[in-house]
């Protein structure tokens, strides 16, 4: 078995499938605040340098006034200067706007921002058809407001509320599913950093945003149209491009880690080869791609063969292992669930079974793993 990439993580309460990333990380966090000697802005926990280092990783682990040595990992794998150009723009009073596939990890980095930052990653709406303005500014406890008329005690603060008076960050997670009127709700706070309270009176109907408050969006670029932004919401944030992982080593090494840390948190005790893991995600690097690593064309099915779904397969093929198998993930449980992320669509099928019956028959003839990597093919059905 490859080499155990270990995480400096907290243990999840009891109850709790995810912890958010400042709890997740909270060692490695703690440990940079210790060590960041770096300015920072205002209303801001780590140093934008810092910010950088806790996502992008660092070279050496960090020695705490304990003298515990905190390994800071990469928890985003990608473009660095796309990192540091996403820290300086929520320095600035422009709001930050990622964008790319689904499966980009363009949450991710939106929470892990949000964690160094804030030190909360809470703070977030989740944009769809049926969100409404009530759920991004704020809402009314109508008990108090019929017993007291309208007040700020009245007031149930929505996230962006909560943002603007802690000073913190805030995410709009799928902003374009949202209907154009719900969007542009974001429009005056952004440009003016006030938001107004009309049932209030003069400066208790007038909310000040705190240093530290910003606003981070995301969006699918599959889904840019449904609900396209206005002009000017679109001049109030700064672009970046998520794009998918362009390396497969460094692929492999984030497919690998999750895939241990989950099985952990499951405990669930599965032998998960790295060169296993390598199978699926050189797969899905190529039909994604549209090439091999060799240079051949290889036809491309139309689902998004994302790093979060190679995660999902590799997770369900452990499982697969464990319940029903040796307990040691084999090429034959990747292929068993690869059907269920890679086939949406009829088509999607048959490119699968194409790409077997050329590019991995072709590397099953010099290599053991890819030749039981074919020999499974069957269980992609017809």
């Amino acid at each position: 078995m490859g080499k155990k990439l270990v995480e400096n993580v907290v243990e999840p309460e009891s109850g709790r499938q995810r912890l958010m990333a400042e709890e997740r990380f909270a060692n490695e966090l703690a440990a940079l605040r210790e060590q960041d000697r770096f300015e920072r802005p205002g209303g801001w926990l780590l140093s934008p340098r810092s910010v950088r280092d806790f996502i992008c990783g660092t070279s050496k682990p960090l020695k705490t006034a304990g003298r515990e040595s905190i390994p800071i990992l990469r928890k985003f794998f990608g473009d660095d200067s796309l990192v540091e150009r996403a820290i300086v723009t929520l320095a600035t009073d422009r709001g930050l706007m990622l964008i790319g596939e689904p499966g980009t990890a363009k949450s991710l980095l939106s929470e892990l921002l949000a964690a160094a930052i804030s030190g909360v990653s809470h703070l977030t709406i989740q944009g769809s058809a049926a969100t409404t303005e009530d759920q991004i500014r704020y809402s009314w406890n109508y008990a108090l407001l019929v017993a007291k008329g309208p007040s700020r005690e009245s007031l149930v603060p929505a996230p962006l509320y909560q943002g603007m008076t802690q000073g913190k960050l805030v995410r709009f997670e799928e902003i374009t599913r949202c209907p154009l009127e719900v969007q542009d709700v974001i429009v005056p706070i952004l440009s003016e950093r006030l938001m107004l309270i009309p049932e209030l009176e003069g400066a208790n109907g007038m909310i000040h945003a705190r240093p530290g408050f910003n606003v981070i969006a995301t969006a699918n670029t599959r889904d840019r149209g449904v609900n396209e932004m206005s002009a000017a919401l679109k001049r109030r944030f700064n672009f970046e491009t998520v794009r998918p992982i362009p390396s497969i080593a460094d692929e492999l090494e984030l497919v690998q880690r999750e895939v241990e840390r989950q099985l952990q948190g499951l405990k669930i005790d599965v032998e998960v080869d790295r060169d296993v893991t390598e199978l699926l995600v050189q797969t899905f690097h190529e039909l994604r791609t549209g090439k091999t690593v060799e240079g051949a064309s290889v036809q491309q099915p139309s689902s998004v063969l994302s790093t979060a779904e190679a995660v999902s397969v590799a997770v369900s093929a452990s499982l697969h292992a464990k319940f029903y198998g040796s307990g040691k993930l084999e090429p034959s449980e990747i292929v068993e669930h690869l059907v269920g992320s890679a086939v949406k669509e009829p088509d999607d099928r048959k490119a699968l079974g194409t790409y077997f019956d050329v590019n991995v028959k072709g590397r099953a003839e010099q290599n053991e793993l890819w030749k039981r990597y074919y020999a499974a093919r069957k269980k992609l059905g017809k």
